[in-house]
């Protein structure tokens, strides 16, 4: 319960819709002093079982007042006296029949709230669009990043699994959640890290966690059926489809969805609202279909299982630009490339839990994935021994390469077409079981898990090399060219038999030991067919297509058979004995809990690979070790410290160990290294959040850091004339990174209608590696620093009928590298601007975004740019209940997006521009179906949206069909439009 510690005078109760039958959460109880001016004291929001516990500062007479929007205001008279605690019992809401015009909204509940470890936030606090899906909610809440590829992050950790009302929905799966359930279903969103199969069932906490987040549907809808469907077009032949299906009773649940669009994959309000990321890869179609079910019995059966079916094409073309840092002299590359792809995949996931009694728990995960993926690419590229961009704006144009070639700036061009096609089927499982043996914590578990891989793989390529500086040394046209066809079957498979025991020394005290002897086996078998000595132009006029290689294969002279190269095919087998021993001391405390202890991991490997006329067969046995702790502290329900270290030792790969020269591809040569030592990774994370509840202010801040000690990077010799580059793995130390982050968010007023938020972030990235200038010289250290310091800050206004958002973003980010200080990077992205929802009486809706961004410090000055973005929605709902919305979105309006990338590594820095289309109008039609529970429970959801949606409009948070939310507020993030993915 909210507020439920210890301490006197605290008054008590819960709220309860007398009409729906069920408690009423996140509503607003406010105390007030009994005197004329009803003075303001304290207030709290009620959690989710509708308790509440306010705390008077004093002995004396009192006022309580709890307000919901679609309930008469409560006022209920509370005297406190001989410092004891008050109970009030239960306070029963009843409807408000007058329309919203006459409600006066006194106090809104919090955006967030920080409860243990777990942050909550909610859903109606965060306006967004019509028709969102939960990727626009989730970039809007504080602390949260979602990457281009869909990668969420929730204070600075990855989050690796989605629940829906604590249950388990496409495990492994982020994306389908966030692109296809409506927010108008979600209540509230909580993050927190779910203990592994392991400790829930002991009821040790092993420190063993992964970050979730978990919707809450809204009440109401965990009965009956409800469905969503979406469809838009567009101009530009954009379209969008996207429809869901739900049915919930007490035991059973069942979720289908679908969805087709090529706006790659970004619904409206999907990107950063006007920030930096999140660019359109190209121009992607996919298509999905999925089935999520859950069953629980509530006693001993429970099991959830999903399948999803996707499909996807690609159009992509990039322009990139690079830097490497692999000489004290320049050394620059460009190139253009054209590539298409297809894939399909299926995807079955299952999970079993039967706990026939109190003292057993059986579990069982089985999946399986089967996926065939094709790909073609045409490209262009050259290197230079200077920037190119300080010449010319177009360094792959025939002309300026002559150009550039006569001030001795060329090094080599490259034109390359590569035919890819792959085939995978992987079969995995666990099965756990676990026996408690008393009720002091004494538990003993067995696990096996096993995982089965079969995956096939050909690529048709041909690479021709013109090589600038040799010729004009040798006096001739050096050129070089390969065209091969390549088959590669793969098959893997591995299992693991593992024991774990955990035995009670002292009160809340566990000392558990886990055994683990795993076994993994992989055997690949490369055929590789040379076509090079076949004259230059050959293949020349045949267009690439997915899996056209007999266009190519027909013009051979001879069978393709003849062609085989013993050399360049490779087999090769490996296997891995791991034993993995683990001793662990767990304390656990009211206050605090402790996990300390190592792991012990004996290792054994064998490799057999006949690559290039040379046969290997060799063996390798190390021992690894790596400490654990993890502390937390609890200074109460709202204030939380977490600090913990892990270390882990990571041991090269037998392929790295051998002492083979691998030429195959002339550019990039690859040396083995049989000295390699095993690497060990320090890492430690400082975590804090603590939440105010008068203001409704929350502050989370952590700060990570971690370096490594013998890591294995990378030697590299680069060959001024050629452009080829040598590498070697090496052991190198001096590498290390950090980053830290500070979240606050706070309202000003203490009904929650002016807010703001604010997100500062910090890294800083060594990155070492070792350079050989010339050949046969000492090898000489090479560093790349890179630092960066990002702020994002919101301000908002909201009230029944308007939310009004101010928001802004700065990005620095500064490279040093000591082996070419001249060449320095410094670059800033900047953006600000402002968003606003209205609500119209008549069931109209307008959102618009306006951001200007602006990008410095780019080597090819035209990426130098200023962009003003400007997106709108104008939305119309219908119907009864308002379960028609008509709407038409307009995207980046004054036709001024691009889409660029830049990335930073221990070798490199790359610019990636990406073709898109990132202008056009979408129409939508939206319709939702809704039979929850019994006919009294819709006719009274019925009447709460006629309530709602009468002559005023929807309330603050009007989406779905829960009355109003939270107050607004902007989410943490960058200029946030509302409308991403642009």
């Amino acid at each position: 319960m909210i507020g439920a510690e210890a301490q006197t005078r605290t008054i008590s109760g819960s709220l309860y819709d007398g009409e729906l039958k069920e408690a009423v959460p996140y509503a607003a109880v406010q105390l007030l002093k009994d005197n004329a001016d009803s003075t303001y004291v304290t207030g709290v929001t009620t959690d989710e079982k509708g308790q509440f516990a306010l705390v008077a500062p004093a002995n004396g007479r009192y006022l309580v007042r709890a307000s919901y929007v679609g309930y008469k205001t409560i006022v209920q008279n509370v005297t406190v006296s001989n410092n004891q605690n008050v109970k009030i019992g239960t306070l029963e809401f009843v409807s408000d029949s007058h329309t919203l015009k006459e409600v006066t909204v006194t106090a809104t509940p919090p955006k967030v709230v920080v409860k243990n470890d777990t942050f909550q936030y909610n859903a109606a606090a965060y306006r967004v669009p019509e028709g969102s899906t939960l990727e626009a909610l989730v970039k809007k809440l504080p602390g949260a990043e979602v990457s281009d590829d869909g990668t969420i992050k929730i204070n600075g950790k990855q989050v690796k699994k989605i629940l829906i009302d604590g249950k388990e929905f496409m495990t492994g799966d982020t994306k389908t959640a966030m692109k296809n359930l409506p927010t108008s279903i979600v209540n509230t969103v909580k993050a927190y890290d779910q203990q592994s199969d392991l400790s829930r069932v002991t009821g040790i906490d092993d420190g063993e966690e992964q970050t979730v987040l978990d919707f809450g549907v809204k009440k109401g809808m965990n009965k009956g059926l409800f469905s969503n469907i979406d469809l838009g077009i567009g101009t530009h032949g954009r379209y969008a489809e996207r429809g869901m299906a739900a049915y919930f009773n007490d035991k059973f649940r069942m979720m289908m969805f679908g969805n087709a669009n090529n706006v790659n994959d970004m619904g409206f309000g999907g990107g950063p609202r006007g920030g930096f990321g999140a660019m359109r890869q190209g121009l992607n179609a996919t298509k999905m279909l999925g089935l999520n079910l859950n069953y629980n019995n509530g006693k001993t059966l429970q099991w959830d299982g999903s399948i999803r079916w996707n499909h996807s094409d690609g159009d992509q073309r990039t322009k990139v630009s690079t830097e490497n840092f692999v000489a004290t002299q320049g050394s620059y590359g460009a190139s253009l490339s054209q590539t298409y792809t297809r894939s399909n995949s299926w995807d079955g996931r299952f999970r079993l839990e039967w706990t026939p009694d109190s003292n057993w728990d059986v579990m069982f995960r089985p999946n399986i994935t089967l996926t065939k993926s094709d790909g073609n690419t045409v490209s262009t590229s050259a290197s230079y021994n200077e920037d190119p961009y300080d010449y010319t704006s177009s360094p792959l144009d025939e002309e300026e390469i002559a150009k550039l070639d006569e001030k001795g700036l060329m090094v080599n061009t490259q034109r390359t077409t590569n035919i890819t096609y792959g085939d995978a089927t992987k079969l995995n499982g666990m099965l756990q079981i676990n026996r408690k043996l008393g009720h002091g914590g004494r538990n003993i578990t067995a696990r096996v898990d096993a995982g089965y891989d079969d995956e096939d793989s050909k690529t048709f390529s041909t690479q021709d090399l013109q090589f600038f500086q040799l010729a004009n040394a040798l006096g001739d046209d050096s050129t070089y060219r390969a065209y091969r066809f390549n088959t590669m079957p793969t098959k893997s498979w591995n299992y693991a038999l593992q024991a774990t025991y955990s035995e009670p020394i002292a009160f809340r005290t566990y000392l558990q030991f886990s055994y683990q002897w795993k076994y993994a086996f992989t055997k690949s078998d490369r055929a590789t067919y040379d076509f090079s000595e076949l004259p230059a132009g050959t293949f020349a006029g045949i267009t690439p297509a997915y899996r056209s290689w007999n266009n190519y294969l027909s013009l051979l002279p001879n069978q393709i058979d003849n062609y085989f190269d013993q050399d360049l095919s490779r087999y090769s087998e490996y296997k891995n004995y791991t034993q993995n021993i683990q001793l662990m001391l767990r304390m656990n405390r009211t206050k605090w809990r402790l996990n300390v202890g190592a792991m012990l991991q004996p290792q054994h490997s064998s490799y057999m690979q006949d690559y290039l006329g040379i046969h290997v067969d060799t063996t390798r046995n190390v021992v690894n070790w790596s400490p654990t702790f993890d502390f937390r502290y609890k200074f109460n329900n709202r204030s939380n410290l977490r600090i913990n270290y892990r270390g882990t030792a990571s041991q090269p790969s037998m392929s790295q160990l051998l002492d083979i020269t691998d030429n195959t591809d002339p550019q990039n040569v690859s040396v083995g290294n049989p000295g390699l030592k095993p690497s060990f990774t320090n890492n430690f994370r400082f975590f804090y959040n603590t939440f105010r509840q008068k203001y409704y202010q929350s502050l989370m801040t952590f700060v990570n850091f971690s370096t490594t000690r013998n890591g294995i990077g990378n030697s590299v010799y680069y060959n001024s004339v050629t452009g080829a580059r040598t590498v070697k793995p090496v052991n190198v130390n001096g590498n290390w990174n950090a980053n830290a982050a500070l979240m606050f968010n706070t309202s000003l007023d203490s009904a929650g209608v002016w807010n703001i938020n604010t997100f500062t972030t910090g890294s800083y990235n060594r990155y070492a590696s070792y350079l050989q200038l010339k050949n046969m010289e000492a090898m000489e250290k090479n560093i790349t620093n890179s630092s960066t310091i990002g702020e994002r800050l919101s301000a908002s206004y909201r009230n029944n009928w308007l939310e009004v958002e101010l928001d802004g973003s700065a990005n620095y980010t500064h490279t040093k590298n000591n082996l070419q200080a001249a060449n320095n990077l410094n670059t800033w992205q900047f953006a600000y601007g402002a968003n606003v929802n209205v609500t119209l009486p008549w069931n109209m809706s307008i959102s618009t975004d306006l951001h200007e961004q602006s990008r410095r410090g780019y080597s090819d000055a035209s990426l130098n740019t200023n962009e003003l973005l400007w997106n709108a929605q104008i939305s119309q709902s219908m119907l009864r209940g308002n379960a028609l919305t008509l709407s038409v979105q307009f995207y980046d309006i004054l036709h001024q997006q691009s889409n660029l990338t830049r990335s930073i590594s221990a070798m490199s820095r790359t610019d990636t521009e990406y073709n898109s289309i990132n202008s056009y109008i979408m129409f939508h039609a939206s319709y939702r179906l809704n039979l929850f529970g019994g006919k009294q429970a819709r006719d009274k959801m019925r009447q709460e949206r006629d309530r709602r949606f009468g002559t005023m409009g929807p309330p603050p948070g009007g989406r779905g069909d829960r009355p109003m939310g939270p107050p607004p507020g902007g989410g943490h993030g960058g200029p946030m439009g509302g409308f991403g993915g642009f």
